[in-house]
């Protein structure tokens, strides 16, 4: 996946708004790493020197543009304060946060976010970036990721049982909060040297152009501060913002915009994709040795790669354990030289 350019320029080019000669492909592979080191997940969370020895191999290996250098779902709200309790493998972990806490108390007994960023495993995510940064003529981009406003706020209403924040009936206070977490939390991964920022987000697509602006507004913060460390914002969805997106309420969003292959698809034809600088997140299950349909569903995003021509590619959640890295190289490998050679 080489270029004229190395991924570090690919990206500065991009956060000047200078549309790539190649997309930037960043597939999140962290999780992989327990396999990797042959350790279970409580340890290798919390050592970042095993981190950075399996995200080492697997960049060796894939030969992508970077490294999803931390990738955890929870990593905001157990540093806020709530218990995380793993009660299956590869399955997400049940939440348990302060059961003295009132119904409607949203914000009390949470960490400020100041002081969050120096709890749990945001530390951990700080220093294998720091340790990663360190590499001798690294030209390999060092991707962090965040959680958005609205994901953080509906995991922290949730805690109430709000059966509203899963419908973005979103407590006004808890979108505030969240938006100071996410922006702390970037500032500190940003600090120990994060060329990217990933912010993943959960946008209902029942917003109207108001809601939309609001929104824009509250992950604003972490845009700027990602900008300010002069790394490359990037803004990714998920497939609950499918239906309804429109590429004219997200015009002005300060970087790049990262849809899924669902999304992106039910969009086409896109007049001014280029304009919007488009990223593109693969569906796991299409990345999946075994998987009935991989082959079908890779010819159907290698089509839409050519029609969006992506500045960056990366997959809309951490690759499964089980991925075998071998058929995951040569996908990607196929995505990126196939769009090379269209510019």
């Amino acid at each position: 996946m080489e270029g004229k350019l190395t991924p570090r320029q690919i990206a500065k080019e991009l956060l000047n708004g200078v549309p790539p000669e190649r997309p930037l492909v960043l597939p999140i592979v962290f999780a992989l790493g327990t396999r990797i080191e042959n350790v279970q997940r409580s340890e290798y969370v919390q050592s970042p020197t095993k981190i950075v020895g399996a995200l080492r191999q697997v960049r060796n290996h894939l030969q992508v543009d970077g490294v999803a250098c931390y990738f955890d779902r929870d990593l905001e709200v157990e540093a806020l304060g709530a218990q995380l309790e793993y009660k299956s493998p590869g399955e997400p972990p049940e939440v348990h946060w302060n059961a003295s806490i009132r119904p409607g108390e949203i914000l009390a007994g949470l960490h400020f976010p100041e002081d969050a960023v120096r709890n749990g495993r945001i530390p951990v995510a700080a220093e294998v970036i720091r340790r990663l940064n360190a590499i001798p003529n690294r030209e390999f981009l060092l991707m962090a990721t965040v959680a958005g406003p609205m994901s953080l706020a509906r995991k922290i209403a949730q805690r109430e049982g709000d059966a509203s924040a899963n419908e973005g009936e979103l407590p006004p206070d808890a979108l505030e909060f969240a938006s100071s977490m996410s922006a702390q939390t970037a500032t500190a991964l940003l600090e120990a040297g994060a060329d990217l920022m990933l912010i993943y987000e959960d946008v209902p697509s029942i917003l109207s152009i108001p809601e939309w602006e609001e929104w824009k507004n509250l992950v604003a913060p972490t845009i700027n501060v990602a900008r300010f460390y002069e790394a490359l914002p990037v803004v990714q969805v998920s497939d609950a913002s499918s239906g309804l997106l429109s590429w004219d309420r997200t015009h002005g969003l300060d970087g790049v915009l990262s849809l899924p292959a669902s999304t992106a698809s039910s969009r086409l034809p896109l007049e001014n994709a280029s304009r919007l600088m488009i990223g593109l997140a693969l569906p796991l299950e299409s990345l999946e040795t075994r998987h009935a349909s991989s082959e079908e569903a890779m010819a159907g995003i290698r089509e839409l790669v050519a029609s969006l021509r992506p500045c960056l590619i990366t997959t809309d959640d951490d690759v499964p354990l089980k991925t075998d890295l071998p058929h995951l190289k040569r996908l990607l490998g196929d995505l990126a030289t196939g769009l090379s050679t269209l510019n």
